[in-house]
């Protein structure tokens, strides 16, 4: 059982857009809006195209989400269609997920940061030769 039940699914060919109308079942106050962008895209086949989040709507009392999607073929014509605060809010989630991400990398990268002092100590190393000649060939 999917937890993606389609409402409906309308090709607007005046706008060039398609527009879905799901519910999320048992995703009430969970569901992110990248996430429901993601799993639209999985469930429906739309890699490629820009998928808009417009309105993800809990019910009162009842574990659902009703989500509404457009969708286009062309970037340019979705940011001439749709107002630029909704694109301004979906970068700004973009970018905090990224900063997530970036945050929980360098922590796994930890053990790798501790092998490089030992890189620099094998060149300091390798380097007091050289200043040694130098030193013997100034006197």
């Amino acid at each position: 059982m999917s937890i993606i039940e389609t409402v409906s699914d309308v090709d607007n060919t005046f706008l060039s857009r398609r527009e879905l109308t799901c519910n999320f079942a048992g995703l009430g106050g969970k569901l992110q809006k990248l996430d429901a962008v993601d799993m639209v895209t999985k469930e429906f086949k739309l890699d490629g195209k820009v998928v808009i989040p417009m309105i993800l709507q809990s019910h009162v009392g009842k574990p659902g989400i009703t989500g509404t999607f457009y969708v286009y073929e062309d970037e340019g014509l979705a940011k001439k269609h749709i107002n630029p605060t909704i694109f301004k809010r979906l970068e700004k989630a973009k970018a905090k997920l990224a900063e997530a991400q970036a945050a929980e990398q360098p922590a796994e990268e930890a053990p790798a940061e501790g092998d490089a002092p030992a890189e620099a100590e094998v060149k300091a190393e390798g380097d007091a030769p050289a200043e040694e000649a130098k030193e013997e060939k100034s006197e």
